[in-house]
């Protein structure tokens, strides 16, 4: 398709609104995604580095 303008190319030929909420909805997808996947990764990490940090205060003091 050819647009000869931005409002027409905006306009999407009267699906604008199907065609840029679309891109909308993936794009909150995508950042929701990543935003989970952080928080998660940092979740995981605190749990490890409680966990390494008990094993070792465990051997220090002789226990196991």
């Amino acid at each position: 398709m050819n647009w000869g303008s931005p409002e027409a190319f905006f306009a999407m030929g009267g699906y604008a609104l199907y065609v840029w909420g679309s891109y909308a909805v993936a794009a909150a997808c995508i950042v929701a995604e990543l935003w989970l996947l952080r928080r998660r990764r940092r979740t995981l990490h605190r749990a490890s580095s409680r966990s390494t940090a008990q094993g070792s205060s465990a051997r220090a003091s002789g226990q196991t």
